[in-house]
C-alpha cells in the first residue's frame, strides 16, 4: 500500500503542472482547444521517442499493432479517459484559477468508487463515506469562489470538471478490466505491451486523437502562439508522460479494489501543489477562510482514508 500511495503522490506533483500552466495559457489568451490537443500531440512524439531511446522500439511497434487489432476499444477508452477528461479540464481553466479546478477535480475521488461499482467491483462503505468528506471540501472551495467571481463563472469552471472526474477513472478502468479479461463485453488484451506503463499511455493517446481532430475542426481556433507551444510541451512531459505513467503504475500495481481507490485518492495532493504553484508563478492570492477549510477537509479525508485502508 505504501508504494502505491508514494507513486500516486509523485504523480500528483507532476499532474499539478496541468492546472497551473493551463491557467497561465488561458490568461495569456491561448485557446483552450490548443491547450488540450497540443499536449497529446506532444505526448505522441515524446512517447515514441522515449520507447525508441530506451530500447523498447519493438514494444512501440507492438502497441501500434495492438491498437489496430482493438481500435474500437482503444478509441473509446482514449477518447473518454484522455480526450473528454482533458478537454473539459482545459475548458474550465478559462473560468477558474488552476487550484480551484484542481480542487474540484478531486470529485474524481468520489467518482472512482462509483465507476468501480458500475463495473461490478466491491467498494468498502467506509471509503465511500470518506470520499463524501472530500467532496464537502470541494463544495466549500467553490462556494468561496462564487462569492468572488459570480455563480455563472463558477458553474462554467466547475460543471465540466465534474464530468471530467468521471471520464478519467472510467477510461482507466476500461484498460484495467481489459487486462484481466473478466468482462465479456470487453476484449481480453493480454500482451507484453500492456505491462509497460508508457505503452499503455501511448495506446490511450493514440485512441484520443480522433476526438482532438474533431474538436479542432469544430471550433476552428486561431493558431497557437510560440509560448503556448512551449507550455503545452512542458505539460505533456510533466503531466502527460511522467505523471500519467506513475499513476498508471500505481493503479496497476493494485491487487484489490481498496488499493485501486487508494491510488485514486492520492490525487488530492494536486490541490496543494497547484495552490503553491499559482502563488509562486502567477502571483495569485491565497484562498480565504472558507477555501482553507475546504482544503483541510479534502486533505483530511485523504489522510483518514489512507489510515483506514492501511489498518484494514
Amino acid at each position: 500500500m505504501f508504494r502505491i500511495i508514494l507513486l500516486g503522490v509523485l504523480a500528483a506533483l507532476f499532474f499539478s503542472s496541468t492546472f497551473v500552466l493551463n491557467r497561465a495559457m488561458s490568461l495569456e489568451g491561448g485557446h483552450w482547444v490548443w491547450s488540450a490537443s497540443l499536449r497529446y500531440f506532444w505526448m505522441l512524439v515524446m512517447l515514441f521517442g522515449w520507447l525508441a531511446a530506451t530500447g523498447k522500439g519493438r514494444l512501440a511497434v507492438d502497441s501500434v499493432r495492438l491498437f489496430a487489432r482493438h481500435w474500437v476499444f482503444w478509441t473509446v477508452a482514449g477518447s473518454v479517459g484522455f480526450g473528454v477528461f482533458y478537454a473539459l479540464i482545459t475548458f474550465s481553466s478559462v473560468f477558474a484559477p488552476g487550484w480551484v479546478v484542481a480542487a474540484t477535480w478531486q470529485t474524481t475521488i468520489l467518482a472512482a468508487p462509483l465507476v468501480l461499482l458500475g463495473f461490478g467491483r466491491r467498494v468498502p462503505l467506509g471509503a465511500l463515506a470518506l470520499t463524501l468528506l472530500i467532496f464537502a471540501g470541494v463544495v466549500l472551495i467553490n462556494l468561496e469562489q462564487a462569492t468572488e467571481s459570480g455563480l455563472h463563472e463558477v458553474l462554467l469552471g466547475a460543471l465540466p470538471v465534474l464530468v471530467a472526474a468521471f471520464a478519467y477513472p472510467f477510461g482507466n478502468q476500461l484498460v484495467w478490466e481489459a487486462r484481466r479479461g473478466e468482462k465479456s463485453f470487453l476484449p481480453h488484451i493480454d500482451h507484453p505491451a500492456m505491462d509497460d506503463p508508457f505503452c499503455r499511455v501511448l495506446l490511450l493517446t493514440i485512441g484520443s486523437l480522433p476526438l482532438w481532430f474533431a474538436l479542432i475542426a469544430a471550433t476552428e481556433p486561431p493558431l497557437p502562439s510560440s509560448g503556448q507551444l512551449i507550455q503545452t510541451a512542458i505539460v505533456a512531459a510533466c503531466s502527460g508522460v511522467v505523471a500519467t505513467s506513475l499513476f498508471l503504475v500505481a493503479r496497476n500495481t493494485a491487487g484489490s479494489t481498496a488499493e485501486l481507490a487508494a491510488a485514486d485518492c492520492t490525487q488530492s495532493m494536486e490541490v496543494v501543489f497547484s495552490l503553491v504553484g499559482e502563488a509562486v508563478l502567477l502571483g495569485h492570492v491565497l484562498p480565504g477562510l472558507m477555501g482553507w477549510l475546504g482544503i483541510a477537509l479534502t486533505m483530511g479525508g485523504l489522510m483518514l482514508y489512507i489510515t483506514v485502508q492501511s489498518r484494514g
